[in-house]
């Protein structure tokens, strides 16, 4: 592989994580907030608000049954609107942070979940507010399970990105589709598929490294 071709692999790597790293976070500014309203406002919750409950419910799974790729094509006039571009690296964010914030609701909601009802309710009784249960007791608790959700939200990401790459977007996807499959040249198409192995698994290990190390019960 000469010069060029590794300069572009570069390149490719910087552009998916670009696209990855800006998609989970702002992924993660959505889908917390609704994660925790749907955990709150639940029947049976800190504050109960069925309709309000059922709504955001209703909304969360229906952006979360539209395929990617679909998604992506149903918001190029939005994506225009809100950078300027359809193709590109940058254009690809737009329609990936609103694919993946629904999922994210849900993951948070399913983690939130997990924590150990006694807890709540001790802090209830010591007159805590619902302010102080979410930020003081349900977000430390289930920090543990957040870190994995995110590392299964952040390769679910990846993983678009790579689709991506056939529809406009950028790095190691659009390389493997344009020199990889289009120009049939296997080693390309080879050696983008490893990268996005290598990133991912560093991903989980990270991610991983992070829930151990917050996890009170292993200490």
């Amino acid at each position: 592989m000469d010069s060029q071709m590794v300069s572009m692999m570069w390149e490719g790597v910087l552009e998916t994580l670009y696209m990855t790293l800006w998609s989970t976070g702002l992924a993660y500014v959505i889908g917390i907030p609704l994660g925790v309203i749907l955990v709150v406002t639940e029947e049976g919750g800190i504050r109960p608000i069925k309709p309000l409950h059922d709504i955001l419910g209703f909304f969360v799974n229906i952006f979360r049954s539209i395929p990617f790729i679909i998604l992506l094509f149903l918001m190029l006039p939005l994506t225009l609107i809100l950078v300027g571009t359809q193709i590109g690296s940058i254009a690809i964010i737009p329609p990936l942070t609103a694919s993946a914030a629904p999922y994210v609701a849900r993951m948070v909601e399913s983690s939130l979940k997990e924590v150990d009802a006694g807890v709540i309710e001790a802090a209830k009784s010591m007159g805590a507010s619902t302010w102080q249960i979410i930020y003081k007791v349900l977000l430390p608790e289930a920090k543990p399970s957040l870190l994995v959700g995110a590392a299964i939200v952040m390769t679910t990401i990846l993983g678009y990105t790579a689709m991506a790459g056939m529809c406009g977007g950028g790095g190691l996807g659009a390389i493997a589709a344009n020199y990889g499959y289009y120009r049939w040249q296997a080693d390309v198409m080879i050696v983008a598929t490893i990268l996005l192995v290598v990133i991912v698994q560093i991903i989980q290990e990270l991610w991983m490294r992070g829930a151990k190390a917050s996890d009170k019960r292993i200490r």
